[in-house]
């Protein structure tokens, strides 16, 4: 979070036209950012039609305990309030820098809560009368699609960002990222290679990983000719060299994510089915209205304050706020109770949806 040390700094910028420019537009990044990851892993998890556990490293200490997911799920909407009035009071004094700051752990938080929330929800419907949990694949559909993303958004920073905006922070940011999931994708794959039975599935993940490796250390060894060397031409060998890792990986997780590498998803009941859509959307909520407030804070980065349009933006934001906080107890209704009237249908329908 945002503290004393950067403030004074940002402040210094601010007071000057071209820095207060560069804070919005960096500010604006920060917020596309933040906004398409919070709607990738609602997209993943949220909206999926299918129950399975989420098997991520920060919910392996819960294990199968509902009760564990549930009291740190309602502790972390207690953090997003606070990180909400943070985020407001200063973009109240201007401070754009620590806005983005903010909002950055925001983001995360907002991944991480709907994770939690998704596990619950699959915790909770497999406890139902009946239900048959989910039998784990040689693959994790969740984990590889998340790094096929975070993937194509580095190389997305390298193609868009201009040489001069190109610092070596920024370039190790990017190598580093791109580096972890691309080991997540290896390990993944040769893993599912060595458990796999079919001899051609053996084959092919040992080939795309080979792909998207050779891809990989083309594209690495062209950012480390842009730090040390900056021109239009270094930089325009990371775009060219971009696409084909982009190419590579796309190809490797949608082999990886065929249906027969991604074991079973759990049959539950219609009641079970109930309890997990009332957490599903508690978390939707909260999901869309951090959303909106990304879209607020962008649309607030973008225009001078003298704009006619800043005040209804404002307004906005506010409102924003107070439907996170509404999505927040919605979320955490739904986790004690295990209903929600908002996300149930009437006692006399036979639906659930």
């Amino acid at each position: 979070m945002a503290s004393g040390g950067g403030s004074g700094k940002s402040t210094g910028e601010a007071s000057t036209p071209s820095g207060s420019t560069l804070q919005r537009k960096k500010l604006v990044s920060v917020c596309d950012q933040c906004k398409l990851k919070m709607q990738l892993v609602a997209d993943l998890l949220l909206l999926s039609s299918e129950s399975r556990p989420v098997n991520t490293e920060s919910l392996s200490v819960f294990g199968e305990s509902f009760e564990k997911c549930r009291d740190t799920i309602i502790a972390r909407t207690k953090g997003l309030s606070i990180l909400t009035h943070d985020v407001q009071s200063q973009l109240n004094m201007g401070r754009f820098v620590e806005v983005g700051e903010i909002l950055v752990e925001m983001g995360d938080l907002v991944v991480s809560l709907t994770e939690c929330s998704a596990h619950a929800g699959y915790l909770a419907a497999v406890e139902s009368p009946g239900a048959q949990p989910a039998t784990p694949g040689l693959v994790d559909r969740y984990k590889v699609t998340r790094c096929k993303h975070e993937v194509e958004h580095s190389c997305g920073i390298l193609k868009t960002t201009p040489l001069a905006d190109l610092s070596p922070q920024l370039l190790l940011e990017v190598s580093q990222n791109m580096s972890k999931n691309l080991k997540f994708l290896t390990d993944a794959c040769v893993l599912a290679s060595e458990k796999s039975k079919d001899k051609f599935a053996k084959e092919q993940f040992k080939l795309s990983v080979k792909s998207m490796s050779t891809s990989a250390s083309a594209l690495l060894a062209c950012v480390r000719e842009v730090k040390t060397s900056p021109s239009e031409l270094t930089h325009s060998r990371c775009v060219l060299f971009s696409g084909p890792l982009v190419q590579s990986v796309y190809a490797l997780v949608g082999f990886a994510t065929e249906p027969q590498f991604l074991g079973r998803a759990a049959t539950i009941s219609p009641e079970g089915k109930a309890v997990q859509t009332a957490i599903l959307g508690g978390a939707m909520s909260v999901v869309s209205a951090c959303v909106l407030l990304t879209q607020c804070l962008r649309d607030i980065a973008q225009h001078p304050e003298s704009s006619s349009k800043i005040t209804e933006y404002r307004e906005r934001l506010r409102n924003s706020a107070c439907a996170i906080s509404d999505g927040c107890n919605l979320l955490s209704q739904a986790l004690r109770e295990r209903s929600s009237p908002r996300t149930l249908p009437p006692a006399n329908s036979n639906s659930v949806n």
